[in-house]
């Protein structure tokens, strides 16, 4: 229970408590008298908002140049869904995805329930959200393999529009190509519903990926990107790891929607043939360029 704080007056407060009763009572006698009051102190208009970081395009290349001095090879896509400017950085090319692929893979196992009007078993929606939440690799094989393989992918990306998105080459999920550019329009358009997926079942991802777990169920940290570098903004994030891709490369994947809005949409890759810890704080480094008070 909180304690009232004691009340202690001074001679000089009493003294100047009473100044202020006997000037109160003056004016309630001058009001009473037919006198109007004195006009309202006008209100003073509350300072406005800050507006969201308008050079982006700058800070964008600058991000690339300083990761690209550490030998890493970024890709970056930001939208603003608010005023529709998207900015783009780095190498634009299509790269294999890891785990985000798995957005993909939710995305079509979610349409495919609603279709069949059958929801999901508790097993799968069990399933679906470790998958999304801790990137568990199980679920999402299993779900590949019922939902048609690489047919799962052809089949979002043409919901989705996604130009530069193909299956992957040798039939696993996580060499599912794209570019941050179009898995930028994957959310915009899973937000707006303009992807096919009905609202409830975009909400069940967006939610998942705001549960998204510092570690993955291999133990692999999660944080990095986004996470770790806006830090002071609400995210729900889908991230992808893996070795080695062109030689000893390590790629990362950050993407995701950032603001209680979901204002904005953020895609960042990175490629780098360090070790596996110095390659996620490339990553997160190349946000906190961008955005160096965690926030946009």
């Amino acid at each position: 229970m909180r304690r009232r704080p004691p009340v202690l007056l001074t001679g000089s407060a009493l003294i100047l408590s009473g100044m202020f009763l006997a000037a109160s009572s003056t004016q309630f006698t001058a009001w009473s008298a037919g006198h109007p009051p004195p006009p309202a102190a006008p209100a003073v208009a509350a300072p406005a908002a800050p507006a969201p970081e308008t050079n982006l395009d700058a800070v964008a290349l600058k991000a690339t140049a300083v990761a690209a001095r550490s030998g890493a090879d970024i890709s970056l896509t930001v939208l603003d869904r608010q005023t529709g400017k998207m900015i783009s950085s780095g190498d634009g090319a299509a790269f294999p995805i890891a785990s985000v692929a798995k957005l993909f893979i939710a995305d079509d196992l979610l349409l495919g329930s609603v279709q069949r009007k059958t929801p999901l078993s508790p097993q799968d929606r069990k399933g679906l959200d470790t998958m999304l939440r801790s990137s568990d690799d199980f679920p999402a094989d299993d779900f590949w393999g019922r939902g048609g393989g690489n047919a799962v992918v052809a089949r979002v990306a043409a919901r989705y529009g996604l130009a530069q998105t193909t299956p992957p080459y040798d039939g696993n999920w996580w060499n599912t190509m794209s570019t941050t550019a179009d898995l930028v329009r994957y959310y915009d358009k899973l937000l707006d519903g303009t992807g096919g997926l009905p609202t409830a079942q975009a909400d069940m991802i967006v939610n998942d990926l705001a549960a998204s777990t510092p570690q993955g169920v291999d133990g692999y940290p999660q944080r990095f990107g986004i996470p770790d570098g806006l830090f002071a903004e609400p995210v729900a994030v889908k991230q992808g790891w893996m070795c080695c891709w062109n030689g000893p490369n390590w790629l990362h994947m950050s993407t995701g929607v950032i603001g209680a809005d979901h204002r904005y949409v953020i895609a960042i890759g990175s490629m780098q043939p360090v070790d596996d810890a110095t390659a996620r704080d490339t990553i997160t480094d190349a946000l906190r360029t961008m955005f160096p008070g965690g926030r946009i």
